[in-house]
């Protein structure tokens, strides 16, 4: 009975079952590698894009835009440059804005960033298009010295409602809370270090004059804002007029009403410009941003932002799938080594297959296809991996840096990637294949001596 090429073929690899398992094994990796990358491209881009939520302007006086997002959204540093309260209520009142929603940073918890705002930002900004806030579990700030916690922020830090903590002013990794000591001694310099959460003696001034309750955790959003504490402004001005007014009398004691206007300073605007009902853009975009940069703000548009931002990051993004690209040729390459080296074995089967009415094209289509066929079982095994390394990278940014990424595998570019690592291999396989098909009958036949 005659065997059929692909039993010849199954026999050849099982054969070498250990080399045919790393062979594929490399392809599979590279294979994995590129759709990983392909994959968190885009979905990366989404995720960033998800803080902006439904704001379509950043007003601020940072150095640039792309600054200005990177401080005002995703936290990077405190706006060094205030935006005065008569400066905001120009703003505000132009009949060009719909939703003018203000902030302020400067202060930390644990390392973590304090954003000063409105109840709007809570009623009014939605952080991802179409989802509104939801709380896990509490409710949002009603009156001075009340904080919300993001997601990620209530996990890093394990607060809950009802504990009271002293915030810090700039970035500092002090996690100060309010004990039962500082309530009977009318909060004198009895705050308790939480030295679970890391905190060694603060680095900046915290504000132990001013105890903060937590009165509301917010559900994921999937945005930088996650990482966030937030707390009204009443409360960041409070603070910081306590500041001015110590450095005049140390002994001072400071309520709201002694703010001033000097106090009432902010450091970024949420804009939402005018639009018809359903519609989320808006004509008025243009104009409104043109005007505010030539009264001397920086004006973002979150939008065309955040594509300069992957645009800067586009070129470690090329040389990553070069990278993927090169270990998918040494997975070619190692392909060809392992077929090559099998021939000094197989030289005597090639040849009794010759003997039994194989032909040398019959031959060299047989080494080829089993070239082929590596790098298909190595693709198909790449696709699998990927998918598992796109799901653990996305649990990984989700659970380290509070981003929701979704990898998505186009069908169109696993199948390119797939082509493509079948075609390496088969052109890997050429040369054992000609190896194959110069076989000598007479000689590879011949008794041992």
């Amino acid at each position: 009975m005659a065997i059929s090429d692909f039993t010849i073929i199954r026999r050849s690899l099982t054969s070498r079952l250990f080399s045919t398992v790393m062979t594929a094994l490399t392809v599979a990796v590279a294979v994995a590698m590129l759709l990983v990358l392909l994959s968190m491209k885009d979905a990366g881009e989404q995720a960033f894009s998800r803080g902006s939520g439904d704001m379509h302007l950043l007003v601020s006086k940072d150095s640039s835009p792309l600054v200005s997002v990177l401080n005002g959204i995703f936290y990077a540093n405190a706006p060094a440059a205030p935006i005065l309260r008569p400066e905001f209520d120009r703003v505000a009142s132009d009949p060009r804005v719909a939703i003018a929603i203000p902030t302020q940073q400067g202060d930390s918890f644990a390392g973590l960033p304090v954003m000063a705002t409105s109840a709007e930002f809570f009623t009014k900004f939605q952080p991802s298009q179409g989802r509104p806030w939801e709380f896990a579990s509490g409710r949002a700030f009603e009156k001075p010295f009340e904080v919300v916690l993001g997601a990620r922020a209530a996990r890093e830090t394990g607060l809950k409602i009802g504990d009271g903590i002293y915030l810090s002013h700039g970035r500092s990794n002090a996690a100060v809370r309010v004990t039962a000591d500082d309530h009977a001694d009318n909060h004198e310099e009895h705050a308790h270090e939480d030295h679970e959460e890391g905190a060694a003696e603060p680095a900046g001034h915290v504000h132990r004059e001013f105890p903060y309750t937590i009165v509301g955790i917010l559900k994921p959003s999937g945005s930088a804002h996650d990482t966030a504490l937030f707390t009204d402004l009443t409360s960041a001005w409070t603070i910081h007029a306590h500041d001015r007014r110590e450095r005049e009398d140390p002994t001072a004691k400071t309520t709201p009403a002694d703010i001033t206007d000097e106090d009432r300073k902010i450091t970024g605007i949420y804009v939402r410009a005018a639009s018809r009902p359903g519609a989320d853009a808006s004509g008025a975009v243009g104009q409104l941003a043109y005007q505010l940069r030539q009264e001397g703000f920086t004006v973002a548009e979150p939008s065309k932002e955040i594509p300069k931002l992957f645009k800067i990051v586009g070129g470690i993004n090329a040389i990553l799938v070069a990278m993927a690209g090169v270990v998918l040729v040494s997975g070619s390459i190692s392909i060809m080594i392992a077929l090559y080296n099998s021939m000094e074995q197989r030289r005597r089967q090639i040849a009794v297959l010759r003997v039994l009415g194989a032909s040398r094209g019959r031959i060299f289509g047989l080494v080829l296809t089993e070239s082929a066929l590596l790098g298909l079982l190595g693709a198909l095994g790449g696709v699998v991996l990927g998918m598992l390394a796109g799901g653990l990278t996305a649990g990984a940014l989700r659970g380290r840096l509070g981003i929701v990424v979704t990898p998505v595998y186009p069908p169109e570019w696993v199948l390119i990637v797939i082509v493509a690592a079948v075609l390496l291999a088969s052109v890997a396989g050429l040369i054992p294949a000609v190896a194959a098909y110069r076989t000598s009958v007479a000689r590879n036949l011949r008794p041992a001596a």
